[in-house]
């Protein structure tokens, strides 16, 4: 019996314990929340894409896969992997760069080939944007659109309130 007492004033003491508001039937238990910005491109040929070409949550970013398309000529550079790797990097500065980060503050990556005959090309390339800090990777291969050779979608750091990237 004095077990069954205690936890149901432990309960008591939760429930009321817990900062409870009540707007139109929607119940939320919680006091700070962080930001959620949902970033559209600035450029014109995804202004109508229905994904964001970032997602900021507090300091993170994440963002939308980007291929080579040069966003000048709106082509696919020719030649193959790489330089299609290298124009899709290049997107990422970009995106990452309006966002306040850089290629140093990438933690992830996921990298689409479409084909796993391209590996060793695309891996060449990709050490030169990430000498140093080499950050967590997947890689497969998969049908991609617009007859890409390569996707990689990344998640970064923004750069300010961090202190320079370790090695270990």
């Amino acid at each position: 019996m004095k077990l069954l007492n205690v936890l149901t004033l432990a309960i008591t003491m939760l429930i009321s314990s817990c900062t409870m508001k009540n707007d139109t039937n929607n119940t939320q238990i919680s006091t700070e929340k962080e930001d959620l910005i949902f970033h559209s491109s600035k450029l014109e040929r995804k202004k109508n894409a229905p994904f964001s070409d970032a997602v900021e949550v507090g300091n993170t970013l994440y963002l939308a896969g980007q291929v080579g398309i040069n966003p000048e000529t709106n082509k696919l550079p020719e030649g193959g992997i790489g330089p299609e790797t290298r124009q899709t990097l290049e997107n990422i500065k970009a995106v990452l760069a309006s966002h306040d980060s850089d290629l140093e503050h990438v933690v992830k990556c996921t990298v689409i080939l479409s084909t796993t005959d391209d590996f060793t090309a695309f891996n060449k390339i990709f050490r030169k944007y990430f000498p140093k800090n080499k950050p967590a990777r997947t890689t497969f291969a998969a049908d991609l659109l617009v007859g890409a050779k390569i996707e990689i979608d990344v998640i970064a750091v923004k750069a300010d309130g961090f202190k320079d990237a370790r090695v270990n």
